[in-house]
């Protein structure tokens, strides 16, 4: 379109004033240099570089120049909790089985710079990843679903684009303008998505093909609206086979009437298109499957395909999403809309589709007590409830989580809640094996203390984590050492016996991003442990933190004096991170969280080993390891 000549004659108008640099710019989004297409405002930084031709000719783009990224948005309208999540995930998994190469960015309206500081009842668990990012826990399921380690900056929240925009007004880097909105914000955003987008997360050179993103919250909000007008504009400027939008809603079903009510969708895909956005696709979340005169009212006055209306009903487990996508061929619409049906291949989702029936089909189950703080919302311990769904399969299990809360266990409420206590308590003993997971405070500790001793006391399989561990050690300093007043820092500032303290580089006054947080080396002291021969590593292993309270190393060696081993330290060996009962069968506390990295088809080692322990297998199981079978 745009000749070399055409180029060169334009050199002199770019090398002297601003205008020619502003005419060059406004010329095309893209211009071809060479059967090279890469964006003008990349041509213009060369420009401005190179002041003669010859320069500009010894220009070469590279590969994730050439290549331009395809989007994927997925918004959602009605409620929130539709799934967006899931169904972003499994958007992703059923592009990564057409053979294409995803990433996902997941973006939280609120103002907050990352999860960091919120409480498990406001928004679920706060999930850690490999650079010590605390994210919202979709992402969890991105890298569960899609099988990839994401950074920090794939989860964007208000909070860290006004944080980049003030930052860069304070510099000056605007030159004296106004600060607004738009552009500056919108702008922002557009940036850090092209620029995270391009980011590998699966381990291989060079940027992905798809950037599936999920916006959070629903349509209308208006913290979602500085968002929604920057994404509009992402969609003009990378072109309509460059994006493709999916619109979750809901169908409800009015109990009176018994019929499938279309009107919400049809306010929420009104409200979108005001906005600026055309929906692609239609994802309906339903609790059955959507009626054939359904979809057609849909198409009607949504203005979408019928073939582009796809029904996400209720399945018995989340594996079913992708196999649901693949089988109305939403991977074919998507494709068409983003220009990708001539390298994509059928979808392979063998595997995938053993996976959701396998786990349809097991009719054992093992009983699982879940003793915690949250348990009133599960999704405070997804990723923890995700790993133990993951040891079971592999177990051929399925999990049966009886979930206690810690201050049923406690004395005082066998007076305020005598009932709630004795089924506590009948629960705990019911159970199989025990698990205390991570928390922060000192609501329901008690419980927790007398819960753990009860599976040491017992030989009852005990799994702590973080919170779990220090349990453990607190438990045995009073029960085992005699040390009756044994706390942590956390709870009792005035202990005369603290076993667990406040990590010296901690910060006391800020709350973000302060614990010793993301992956970790932890070094196996013992290669003849219960974890070690887990693991399959005697050197070391890691795994991601997220704590600022440790075991007290001034009381390792009494501890370990009267059996309690610390069998896993950090690399200065100050810092405990493994401990173990070598008198019981499976008694097992870790200082970081094995939760996050579990997969669906590679379990957590550490999970793996409490299912077989609680089933009595694990024996058998380290004897095969160590055989190699």
């Amino acid at each position: 379109m745009y000749k070399y000549a055409f180029l060169s004659k334009s050199l002199s108008a770019v090398r002297s004033p601003l205008a020619g640099l502003l005419r060059f710019e406004s010329i095309s989004t893209k211009i071809k240099l060479r059967n090279y297409s890469f964006p003008a405002r990349t041509l213009t930084q060369t420009l401005c570089l190179h002041t003669n031709t010859q320069n500009l000719s010894s220009y070469h783009p590279t590969q994730s120049q050439q290549r331009e990224m395809k989007y994927v948005l997925v918004t959602g309208g009605v409620v929130s909790g539709l799934g967006k999540g899931v169904t972003a995930s499994s958007i992703g998994v059923v592009l990564k089985a057409c053979g294409l190469r995803v990433t996902s960015i997941k973006i939280d309206p609120y103002l907050n710079t990352d999860a960091g500081t919120m409480s498990p009842f406001e928004h679920g668990e706060v999930f850690v990843l490999d650079d010590g990012g605390e994210v919202d826990l979709d992402l969890g399921n991105y890298e569960r679903f899609l099988d990839v380690t994401l950074t920090k900056d794939n989860n964007i929240t208000t909070g860290k684009i006004f944080q980049s925009v003030i930052e860069k007004e304070r510099r000056g880097d605007y030159l004296g303008k106004t600060v607004q909105v738009v552009p500056h914000i919108t702008d922002a955003i557009k940036d850090w998505i092209e620029s995270v987008s391009a980011i590998p997360v699966d381990g291989k050179d060079g940027p992905a093909d798809v950037c599936v993103i999920e916006l959070g919250g629903t349509v209308g909000d208006i913290e979602s609206m500085p968002f929604i007008e920057a994404l509009r504009q992402l969609s003009f400027s990378v072109g309509q086979d460059n994006f493709c939008l999916v619109h979750v809603s809901l169908i409800p079903v009015l109990g009176v009437v018994g019929e499938q009510k279309t009107k919400p969708t049809q306010h929420s895909v009104r409200e979108l298109r005001a906005l600026g956005l055309t929906p692609h696709l239609l994802a309906c979340r339903s609790a059955q499957p959507l009626l054939e005169n359904t979809k057609e009212k849909l198409s009607q006055f949504c203005h979408v395909p019928a073939a582009n209306i796809l029904n996400i009903h209720d399945v018995p487990n989340i594996w079913h999403v992708p196999l649901l996508l693949r089988n109305q061929n939403a991977h074919d619409a998507i494709l068409k809309q983003l220009n990708l049906l001539s390298i994509a291949m059928p979808p392979a989702l063998q595997d995938w589709t053993m996976m959701a029936e396998t786990y349809d089909n097991l009719t054992n189950s093992v009983r699982i007590a879940m003793v915690g703080k949250y348990v009133g919302l599960t999704d405070s311990y997804l990723s923890v409830v995700k790993a133990l769904l993951h040891a079971c399969i592999a177990c051929s299990l399925k999990p049966s989580i009886d979930w206690i809360a810690a201050s049923d266990l406690e004395e005082d409420s066998a007076e305020s809640t005598p009932e709630a206590h004795a089924a506590a308590w009948e629960t705990l003993k019911n159970a199989s094996c025990i698990l205390i997971p991570g928390g922060f405070g000192d609501r329901g500790v008690r419980g927790m203390i007398l819960a753990s001793k009860y599976a040491r006391e017992n030989n009852i399989p005990y799994l702590g984590i973080c919170l779990g561990m220090q349990i453990a050690v607190i438990e045995f300093a009073r029960s085992v050492l005699g040390l009756e007043r044994a706390d942590s820092n956390e709870f009792d500032t005035n202990t005369p016996d603290p076993v667990v303290i406040f990590m010296p580089e901690g910060s006391r006054t800020h709350m973000g991003s302060t614990m010793r947080l993301g992956s970790r080396r932890t070094l196996f002291q013992t290669p003849d442990c219960i974890t070690a021969k887990l693991y399959g590593n005697t050197q070391y292993v890691e795994e991601r933190h997220r704590h600022r309270y440790e075991v007290n190393p001034e009381v390792i060696e009494v501890l370990e004096e009267k059996g309690l081993k610390f069998v896993g330290k950090d690399e200065t060996g100050k810092r405990m991170e493994i401990l173990e009962l070598p008198t019981h069968p499976f008694y097992v506390g870790v200082q970081f969280h094995p939760e996050f990295k579990s997969r669906p088809r590679r379990p957590s080692a550490l999970f793996l080993g409490f299912i077989l322990a609680a089933t009595g297998k694990l024996e058998a199981h380290l004897k095969s390891h160590q055989n190699g079978v």
